[in-house]
């Protein structure tokens, strides 16, 4: 019990210093509670044209058929939020996409977490995970004692509201587990009321298909007219339900340099943006997660927009 104490502070310790906002840690195995919501909602399609969240249901849902002999959730919040913001006048672009592709800066992370433990504690087997593999992280970080999921079904915590990114070590090493927090949304609907697309169903419970993070980045076809007008600026991604909630007034800055934007984006106003060329597109989103949806992508999300 001691040594699994030990570890656990180690491990903790090692994620503040790589830069880590916070690190908690959960037994691997079935989330019962997920099952049947993950069921209902694909059942529903909300999932709408992200067929990939219909693959892996088994693997989704407990890391041991995932990470072979996976003993341990390791779970980790990156801050993201940015120091200084668009212009009024300006198409948006999500937060989480100013600055450099999260994928590679957080894998980064985790290697060196996942070698430190190598180091530290001997033989240990794991996988690192940065939203790309069928992995139920907001799940596995409110288990893990990090926040719990609001309304706009996004992770929470008191401290710093819900700006950062969610990444996993799966590990077969027994450790010292955290608890979860309680709810801490209350009475309040401010994500609800504000989501252009009324795609918050119901408390906990979002649309996917009715999202303007889906129609500006996983929907590859044109988009729908009857969604004209209501996507309040947004060309990739949306911050709506996040920028509302109450918890978000204690959101303070990054102080990871790789996440700063470069200064084009934080300039541009519409008419810029209409007249963006690919090579400036290049320039400005070298390495950005707004490749995503290419060039192409993101000028049909402009034209979409315009009056």
């Amino acid at each position: 019990m001691l040594q699994k104490a030990k570890y656990s502070k180690l491990i903790k310790t090692k994620a503040k210093r790589l830069g880590f906002m916070s690190c908690g840690i959960s037994k691997a195995g079935f989330l019962e509670e997920e099952a049947p919501r993950l069921e209902n909602w694909l059942k529903q399609d909300m999932q709408g044209e992200m067929h990939y969240m219909e693959n892996h249901f088994d693997k989704r849902l407990d890391p041991t058929k995932l990470v072979e002999g996976s003993k341990s959730v390791i779970s980790l919040l990156l801050n993201y939020y940015p120091s200084a913001l668009q212009r009024e006048d300006s198409y948006k672009i999500s937060k989480y996409a100013y600055g450099i592709d999260y994928h590679f800066v957080i894998k980064e992370k985790l290697k060196h977490l996942l070698q430190f433990i190598q180091q530290e504690i001997g033989e240990v087997g794991g996988r690192a995970f940065v939203d790309s593999a069928p992995v139920l992280d907001k799940a596995w970080a409110a288990k893990s004692g990090l926040g719990w999921i609001g309304k706009h079904s996004n992770l929470l915590t008191k401290q710093a509201g819900s700006f950062y990114f969610i990444a996993e070590l799966i590990v077969d090493l027994d450790l010292e587990y955290d608890l979860p927090v309680t709810d801490h949304c209350g009475s309040c609907t401010a994500c609800i009321d504000a989501c252009p697309t009324q795609a918050i169903v119901e408390p906990y419970k979002v649309d996917g298909s009715k999202c303007i993070s889906y129609f500006t980045i996983e929907l590859k076809n044109e988009l729908p007219n009857t969604y004209k007008n209501q996507f309040d600026d947004w060309m990739f991604g949306c911050d709506v339900c996040q920028d509302v909630c109450p918890w978000n007034k204690f959101s303070k800055s990054h102080n990871e340099p790789l996440f700063d934007p470069n200064p084009q984006l934080l300039n541009f106003d519409r008419k810029d943006w209409e007249e963006l060329t690919k090579e400036t597109f290049d320039e400005i989103f070298r390495k950005s997660a707004v490749k995503r949806t290419k060039f192409d992508g993101l000028k049909r999300n402009i034209e979409f927009l315009k009056e």
